[in-house]
């Protein structure tokens, strides 16, 4: 019972030649609420756009919901996209859909 929050960050290369990260909101993050047999789970993947396609499938096969897909910046190497989604079902099952949607990603 209860809620859990994780973050994981990103790297972009900004056209100045700046390096942005997750304290600058470039990270995927993942928020459990529930209990173990009924959680609800929501949060904002940051994909590079060559592993987009990936971590849909990744996440809809797992039975995720996908709400939202858009982007916050402009001129970052890679292109960077963000994708909101939310599901419900026991945590861990929601949290191995996640692990595995994360393993699509370089994390970098």
């Amino acid at each position: 019972d209860g809620m859990a929050k994780f973050a994981f960050g990103r790297e972009v290369t900004m056209d100045c030649g700046c390096q942005v990260g997750a304290e600058m909101g470039v990270n995927t993050w993942v928020a459990f609420a529930g209990s173990d047999q009924d959680a609800v789970v929501d949060g904002d993947f940051a994909v590079h756009e060559a592993e987009l396609q990936g971590v849909l499938r990744t996440l809809r096969a797992g039975g995720i919901n996908i709400v939202a897909i858009h982007h916050h910046m402009t001129g970052e190497q890679p292109r960077t996209l963000f994708l909101h989604y939310w599901g419900r079902g026991s945590a861990g099952a929601l949290a191995h859909s996640l692990k595995a949607a994360l393993a699509v990603t370089a994390r970098k």
